[in-house]
Parts: structure tokens; C-alpha cells; sequence
């Protein structure tokens, strides 16, 4: 099991948004990190990718594509939800799924 705190976790699209809220998907994304290492031989990195759709105020769409490298090998998942942590957690929880 690898130690939660030494795996590089990489966000992309996420500057725009306030630093409260990244700090929150953080603290989510660290929730799912524990699952994760457990689950993988050899979890070396994370990276999510969130493009906002239809940027109208109060009905942004959030799409969220994760990348995680295991012992070499890629996972990635998708997914999308009018909800910024629903969303991440939905790819992460798709993430652990892939290595069940």
C-alpha cells in the first residue's frame, strides 16, 4: 500500500474556481486516495481534467476526466453532473470500480 500523502495528485482546469472550492475537492479527492492506493498494486500518480459546459450561471454542467497510473498502467474515467463534487466523486469512484 502506498502512502496517500507521497502520491502526486494533478488538477487541470480547476484555477478558475474559487480557492475554497478547491480546497474542498481536495479534501474529496483525499477521501478517495485511501481507496484507491489499497486497491492498486502501485498507484503512482492522479490527475483530473474539469471543463465547465454550458456556463450559464446556476446550470453549469461539470465534466470531469480522471487519469490514474498503476504500476505503469492507465485507468481513466469520466463523468459529468451539475455538481463539482458529485462529479469527482463519481470518475474516482469509476476509477476504484476499474480496479475491483
Amino acid at each position: 500500500m502506498d502512502d496517500i500523502n507521497s502520491i502526486p495528485v494533478e488538477l487541470a482546469g480547476f484555477r478558475r474556481l474559487d480557492r475554497s472550492v478547491i480546497d474542498e475537492v481536495r479534501r474529496n479527492i483525499e477521501k478517495h486516495l485511501g481507496r484507491l492506493s489499497r486497491l492498486s498494486s502501485k498507484l503512482e500518480n492522479l490527475h483530473l481534467t474539469l471543463k465547465t459546459l454550458h456556463e450559464r450561471e446556476k446550470s453549469e454542467i461539470y465534466d470531469i476526466k480522471a487519469r490514474m497510473r498503476d504500476n505503469g498502467k492507465i485507468f481513466v474515467s469520466h463523468a459529468m453532473s451539475r455538481n463539482l463534487l458529485a462529479a469527482v466523486d463519481d470518475a474516482l469512484e469509476k476509477l476504484a470500480s476499474e480496479l475491483e
